[in-house]
């Protein structure tokens, strides 16, 4: 309960223990954090919404690199939260769109769209975790389904056993191609499609022309660079 943690305009997060006047910890970051949510369930974890259209996971006790790095955005992330349960979170970003994350994973597992909504500026979710709320610059407030396939009215004992053995079928085959193919499809707008694809290829450049530097220098001259530590550029302590 003494614990607190901000973000600020000099690209920093800072780590406070309310009883003293001065942070413990402080990292600063390649580019400006604009939130950071908590993990209700891990108290020693938490997420940080940046510019680079990234977010990044972290655990308070080693913050010298990012747990995870979660990506899919291709605007700078506006905000962030938790889901109650701790094993979600959901972010909105400047490109419009608004994606839900397995904290576990780096690739989000839903993506919401309209064509009115505008920047997505807040989000949050609601205490039972079945939906989650977006404030965007268009003045609204949308209200969305944390499962999007999921039927709202209450359901008998055998719809419920059907959806769970659905999604155990899933589960059990979702190694093979086609599955995987299906289950992680999502229509996204044009926009952000060709977006993706750019931002794709100017990583394989980058990728491409490191390997040919790599191929053309001393043995330990280009060393190998741990992505989840490059976002970080030093920790104050």
């Amino acid at each position: 309960p003494s614990l607190l943690a901000s973000t600020g305009s000099d690209r920093a997060v800072a780590l406070y223990d309310t009883r003293l006047a001065q942070s413990m910890r402080k990292i600063v970051m390649d580019m400006r954090n604009n939130a950071l949510a908590w993990n209700p369930m891990e108290p020693y974890h938490f997420t940080v919404a940046n510019e680079d259209h990234n977010l990044y996971t972290f655990d308070m006790r080693n913050l010298d690199r990012a747990l995870m790095i979660h990506k899919d955005h291709v605007s700078a992330v506006m905000d962030i939260a938790y889901s109650p349960t701790g094993k979600e979170f959901v972010s909105g970003s400047y490109d419009r769109s608004i994606r839900i994350f397995n904290v576990r994973s780096s690739k989000s597992r839903e993506v919401y769209h309209t064509k009115r909504m505008q920047r997505i500026f807040a989000v949050k979710f609601s205490a039972d975790a079945k939906f989650v709320l977006s404030g965007s610059d268009d003045t609204n407030i949308r209200i969305w389904k944390a499962q999007a396939s999921r039927s709202l009215g209450k359901l008998n004992p055998r719809e419920r056993k059907k959806l769970e053995y659905n999604d155990a079928l899933k589960k059990r085959y979702q190694h093979l191609t086609e599955v995987k193919r299906i289950a992680k499809h999502r229509h996204v707008p044009k926009a952000i499609k060709k977006a993706t694809a750019a931002k794709q290829e100017v990583k394989e450049r980058e990728t491409i022309k490191l390997a040919n530097v790599r191929k053309h220098s001393k043995p330990g001259k280009v060393p190998l660079v741990d992505i989840r530590k490059k976002s970080v550029i030093r920790q104050i302590e």
